[in-house]
């Protein structure tokens, strides 16, 4: 398979951004891949990922999330060469290369455990690839000393993987990926072994290295949050089935359906067992003793579906429920939990038969609940009707 040439970005001048700015690399191709229905299917007819058809741009970072077991580990071992397609056909660039070698696929993987050869130095470990090609020591050098300035891990570039911390570990896992300078880079839920702090961090260094390095990104987790700050588009997956495509924005505004409005979003989506109700060519929607009318947008869209009067699943994200006093398009609850956040109260309530979930901002709190609610405290509140999201019980496909 012809690979890449690649081109080094011409050195800034002094004083004009950071040193590993200056030595970062760009790809002088299109590195663009197409999935065409892809197949997984093991022994015994297990099917593990269904006719995935996914077309992504040069230089785009896609995030596949879902639940452990969805296939989306599956999904890019076979974007990888790890695993074989059963059927379907995956391109890079131009090429099918379905039976093309993992080594010759110009793609570069990180792992969710290191890897690293620990009797290495970290120099060594990010240069052992290239000493297989038979590149020029100068070359070599070159590029590993690049890599560890991107990363910033130049001054750990003659100590032991032992002697390194976790984040420091998967900065070299990162940076043994780099030096390879691949079309593709695939990561496999990079991040999962390391503490809430250094993800957090190591999260914000993959978003700087993609700026860097100017490559196409093909991103594994089953953490909504790194999907939704990684992803110029995000594939979210369950049991092998393609859910939805689309912007982190869209995902999150715009769920096609009951899985992704709950998967995705934290606290998650609450949901409610529901009537809409048609008067006139206007919609209300009725949840326990509440009426809520709904606003004029979501009006025009279920018209536009022409929708009739039916039940509905009802959801509502905690961050869209108001506290209110009184009115026809109020619920009733009593608080089970208060957790105090700081800038926001996450409040238990049950109401209409279950456990809600509502984020209520600090400063729009009355100041004796600033500090949280008592047990068993009496509360009403209704729903944001621009914000409400209906859904069909049946097919769980977004009504809207």
């Amino acid at each position: 398979m012809e690979t890449c040439r690649k081109v080094r970005r011409v050195p800034l001048p002094a004083g004009e951004g950071s040193p590993a700015e200056a030595g970062s690399l760009r790809s002088a191709c299109m590195a663009n891949l197409s999935l065409k229905n892809v197949k997984k299917i093991y022994e015994g007819g297990v099917e593990a990922v269904h006719s995935f058809s996914l077309d992504i741009a040069d230089k785009e970072f896609i995030v596949l999330v879902g639940p452990s077991g969805c296939g989306k580990s599956t999904t890019l071992r076979m974007i990888a060469g790890l695993e074989t397609i059963s059927e379907g056909e995956l391109y890079i660039g131009d090429k099918l290369v379905n039976d093309v070698e993992p080594k010759d696929r110009d793609i570069a993987m990180v792992f969710q455990s290191y890897a690293l050869y620990p009797h290495m130095t970290v120099y060594d470990n990010m240069a052992f690839a290239l000493k297989l090609r038979k590149m020029p020591k100068d070359e070599i050098d070159k590029r590993v000393t690049e890599a560890a300035a991107i990363l910033d891990i130049t001054q750990y570039l003659e100590r032991k993987p032992k002697a390194l911390s976790g984040g420091q570990r998967q900065r070299v896992a990162i940076g043994r990926a780099i030096v390879r300078e691949p079309q593709v880079f695939l990561m496999d839920e990079p991040l999962s072994n390391l503490d809430a702090k250094l993800r957090n961090q190591m999260r914000a260094e993959i978003i700087k290295l993609r700026q860097r390095i100017n490559t196409t990104f093909i991103y594994v987790t089953h953490d909504q949050t790194e999907a939704m700050t990684l992803g110029d588009r995000i594939v979210i997956m369950r049991d092998g089935w393609i859910m939805q495509i689309g912007s982190p924005q869209e995902v999150f505004e715009h769920p096609a359906n009951l899985f992704v409005a709950g998967f995705i979003g934290s606290p998650q989506m609450n949901f409610f067992n529901g009537k809409l109700h048609k008067d006139g060519g206007k919609y209300a929607v009725e949840v326990a003793e509440a009426t809520i009318p709904l606003a004029d947008e979501i009006n025009e869209k279920l018209a536009a579906n022409q929708v009739e009067s039916r039940d509905v699943t009802v959801g509502i994200r905690p961050e869209h429920i108001l506290l209110k006093g009184s009115g026809d398009d109020v619920l009733h609850g009593k608080v089970d939990v208060s957790e105090m956040m700081g800038s926001e109260v996450h409040l238990h309530v049950s109401a209409a038969g279950k456990d809600v979930v509502l984020r209520v901002q600090t400063a729009d709190l009355e100041h004796q609940h600033r500090g949280g609610f008592q047990y068993g405290a009496e509360l009403d509140f209704t729903f944001r009707n621009e914000l409400i999201h209906l859904f069909d019980p049946e097919t769980e496909k977004n009504l809207i």
